[in-house]
């Protein structure tokens, strides 16, 4: 089946979850109104619809091809990028000043999901741009900015993220490609990086490489490394001195080319410093956290098209005798494939829902609420990244599941949907490495307080529960409440080891406690939704979309929040592995 975008529901959560209509009554989005937010969302679905997803299933198949040097991507990838950057889609949330809309990072969320569900590997090359827009635009000199950056935001150039090298993946302390003074104020790059999406391609004429390397006498580790903008293209028009050695042959993304990379051939490649010298690693997380909210974007995206395609599947197969008929029914009528179809269905919304407030708090932190809203977000982040990316394998696993051996086989599609979901619990950071940051550093943020002040949010939602009181809600305010008490007593153990000297104890129950986390966070966004739902219900609504929003709601908190209970032992007990993990691991 053909993609759907699930624009009322976006719509719905944008609203009602992150807070989108009082972020235009605070006057926080400008003129922005709600029926512009609506054409907008509308617009994005039906280019999704129509121009993107189309080419899912011919570019996975087709893949990416590399003949001396030069990269053609699959049928329809030129034709759909330039109808894309065409609509002004690549520069929907820059600065205006330089030819962008300025409209809400929240907007841009929402969108960036419908692209990501519609084409995951097309996806990706915008993807890349928009980080590398962020890092010039915040550390950029002022020539550089009037170089590239409105090329950048129209889409008419593209950018990449240089970071990995064969011996350095995720412990950048152990890179090794240079740079070297030019006397002009340029520098001469030297080395080679592996896994570089988009590092070479047809659909623009030229490419923007963001490239970490060593000054020479530069400090040891991460302390020593430096950002350099190094164009394919140089100003003049000539080549640099850079090329693809190589394209991957992966599990998934196939239509994405993920290439190894050599700078310095003949000299070295032109580049530009950006930001401070031994600095570089500061200016190109301003690249990462920006990639991993959109990589959680994909992770929602994805999940979101694989059930859309199980649930298609599970109304027309038809295989057993459901409740009380006497001939073969539509699987879909099995509790047990409901169960399924309900837990993708639920992680799907709950990790929406998450990934927008991420976005709101980013969008909040340049209004009056400032470093508050900035620190929520940072929180948020590796919450947005990891349980999102991990639902995203959870739910396309499940999709397979549901398909039977018609998953197993690539006629029907859903294995795809499993193979691209595969890379986005790896790639900007793995989700082991999203734990870490958010125990070690996000965590302890102002001592423990914007973790606090997030729980109280939570908290919120219980009481607003319990005092609506409607029976539909089930037992959705009692086991949202015992989540997150979870996760306040888990959160306790951890600030009280990192305080007491004893990271490897926090450390140990890192990634239990983001599912904690996301969990409880994601409990609580699908609850708000039902709370909205249930007002327009009783205000005399008739959408059958409310009552599923309840419905679906309880299932998550009555079915999949109860892990809340484990996850939280498996954070304070559970971290007793690590004194026995050698002996386990020899026999």
């Amino acid at each position: 089946m053909s993609y759907r975008t699930p624009v009322a529901e976006i719509a719905f959560t944008l609203r009602h979850v992150a807070g989108l209509d009082a972020g235009i009554a605070s006057g926080l989005y400008g003129d922005l109104t709600a029926e512009d937010a609506e054409a907008i969302l509308h617009e994005a679905g039906r280019v999704a619809d129509s121009v993107i997803a189309p080419l899912n299933t011919a570019g996975d198949r087709h893949g990416t091809t590399l003949t001396n040097g030069a990269i053609t991507t699959p049928p329809g990838w030129r034709e759909a990028y330039r109808t894309w950057t065409e609509g002004g889609w690549n520069g929907l949330s820059a600065d205006p000043d330089h030819g962008g809309q300025g409209l809400p990072l929240l907007l841009n969320a929402a969108c960036t999901e419908m692209w990501n569900a519609g084409n995951l590997a097309f996806s990706l090359c915008p993807l890349l741009t928009a980080g590398g827009i962020e890092a010039l635009a915040q550390h950029g000199s002022d020539e550089l900015k009037d170089a590239y950056l409105e090329k950048l935001v129209s889409g008419e150039w593209t950018a990449t993220m240089n970071l990995t090298e064969p011996q350095a993946g995720s412990d950048l302390s152990l890179l090794r490609s240079r740079a070297e003074p030019a006397g002009d104020g340029s520098y001469r790059i030297v080395g080679s990086k592996i896994y570089i999406t988009y590092g070479e391609h047809d659909l623009t004429g030229n490419i923007v490489h963001l490239v970490l390397a060593r000054l020479q006498d530069a400090p040891a580790g991460t302390r020593g490394i430096s950002l350099f903008l190094v164009p394919k293209v140089l100003p003049d028009g000539s080549l640099n001195d850079l090329r693809c050695s190589g394209i991957e042959h992966k599990l998934g993304i196939h239509g994405s080319p993920t290439c190894s990379m050599a700078f310095g051939d003949h000299g070295g490649a032109v580049g530009w410093l950006i930001g401070e010298e031994n600095r570089g690693l500061a200016c190109m997380f301003t690249m990462m956290n920006s990639a991993r909210l959109n990589v959680g974007l994909q992770g929602v995206g994805v999940a979101e098209r694989a059930y859309q395609q199980a649930l298609s599947y599970a109304r027309d197969r038809r295989q057993g005798r459901g409740p009380g008929a006497s001939e073969p029914s539509p699987i879909v009528t099995h509790a047990d494939v409901q169960r399924m179809l309900l837990t993708m269905k639920a992680y799907t919304a709950a990790s929406r829902g998450i990934c927008y407030l991420t976005a709101q708090g980013l969008d909040a932190a340049r209004g009056p609420e400032g470093r508050a809203a900035h620190d929520r977000a940072s929180l948020l982040t590796p919450v947005a990244k990891a349980f999102s990316t991990d639902i995203a394998n959870e739910v396309t696993s499940l999709g397979v599941q549901i398909h039977g051996g018609m998953g197993f086989v690539e006629e029907t599609g859903a294995a795809q949907h499993m193979r691209d979901a595969r890379i986005l619990a790896i790639y900007e950071g793995t989700n082991g490495i999203q734990a870490i940051d958010l125990v070690t550093r996000k965590l302890p943020l102002n001592a423990g307080a914007t973790m606090r002040a997030q729980i109280a949010s939570m908290r919120v939602v219980v009481d607003r529960l319990l005092k609506d009181g409607a029976p539909a809600f089930g037992h959705t305010a009692a086991r949202l409440r015992a989540g997150i008490e979870s996760l306040d007593r888990a959160t306790s153990f951890q600030l009280k080891a990192l305080a007491s000297n004893r990271p490897d104890d926090a450390l140990a129950g890192a990634t239990p406690y983001l599912r904690l986390f996301g969990l409880a966070q994601g409990g609580a966004c699908l609850a708000a939704a039902a709370l909205a739902s249930n007002a327009a219900l009783r205000a005399g609504e008739t959408d059958p979309a409310h009552a599923a929003r309840i419905a679906l709601a309880r299932f998550f908190a009555e079915n999949l929040l109860t892990a809340a209970g484990g996850l939280e032992e498996s954070v304070i007990d559970g971290g007793a592995f690590t004194q026995d993990a050698a002996l386990a691991l020899a026999g």
